[in-house]
């Protein structure tokens, strides 16, 4: 049980770590997001809104106020590092590791959370 407590706890925080740093670059550096944006060739009218929709996953992940807002917020941290990934590795065939650690700590910490936070 320590074991799984200790792996939920670092895989949280290194999502949050994650997500935190990607919106505060959204919001700081919106120029250069913006350009990677365009090369990943999605659209930059999404750069502020899924800043904001990264800090309120946060939100509801760490406030833990209801077991449905944590899964969707799971749900989108989820598909977010996803898409990023195989976006990164299709149009890079580089730079995709960030993405990779962030979906595997969003995997864990739902998986192992599941069962330690009702």
């Amino acid at each position: 049980m320590k074991t799984q407590k200790a792996l939920y706890w670092s895989a949280l925080v290194l999502l949050t770590a994650i997500m935190l740093f990607s919106a505060f670059n959204y919001f700081t550096k919106y120029e250069m997001i913006a350009g990677f944006f365009e090369h990943l060739s999605y659209p930059t009218y999404l750069i502020y809104p899924l800043a904001i929709a990264k800090i309120l996953g946060l939100i509801a992940i760490w406030g833990n106020f209801s077991s449905w807002l944590r899964e969707w917020a799971y749900a989108g941290f989820f598909f977010d590092t996803l898409l990023a990934f195989f976006a990164h590795y299709i149009t890079d065939g580089q730079d995709y590791l960030f993405a990779f650690i962030a979906l595997i700590a969003t995997l864990i910490a739902y998986f192992t959370g599941r069962e330690l936070r009702p």
